[in-house]
């Protein structure tokens, strides 16, 4: 079993993950405000870099099978930053979706030990749709 060690650096990390997310929702809020956006996507991002380390984050972006979703989100970050908010959020979910695919069954996993989440996920068609795609990664 892998152990997670939280250092101060980690912590650091997930907060400004969080606040990143924080932000690019509050961007989405306001009509898609450039600031809070590009706000978001630059704390996104080096909370990302430091929760897993700057290595580990050049090997996840620059793998191969990682490129059209490195190059989707690089460019919606671009497009965010020149003042084409609504376009570049548009690339950046798919580069999101694409870069990111291979950690829904975890995450899946993870909500269904959430207490007040669990009952959503004990309905038919919820139960039925991830026991269909558990495990499995949808080809890019």
């Amino acid at each position: 079993m892998v152990s997670f060690e939280m250092n101060d650096r980690k912590k650091i990390g997930l907060g400004l993950t969080g606040f990143g997310v924080f932000f690019s929702f509050l961007g989405i809020i306001f009509f898609f405000d450039k600031g809070l956006l590009a706000m978001g996507n630059i704390l996104f991002l080096s909370g990302v870099t430091l929760t897993i380390g700057l290595k580990s984050s050049m090997q996840f972006f620059m793998k191969r099978s990682n490129y059209k979703g490195t190059i989707s989100f690089g460019v919606g970050f671009f497009l965010v930053i020149i003042g084409w908010p609504i376009f570049g959020m548009i690339l950046e979910a798919y580069g999101f979706v694409v870069l990111f695919s291979g950690f829904w069954p975890t995450l899946a996993v993870f909500l269904q030990k959430i207490p007040v989440v669990v009952w959503l996920f004990q309905q038919p068609f919820i139960r039925s749709f991830f026991d269909r795609y558990r495990g499995k990664r949808v080809p890019v």
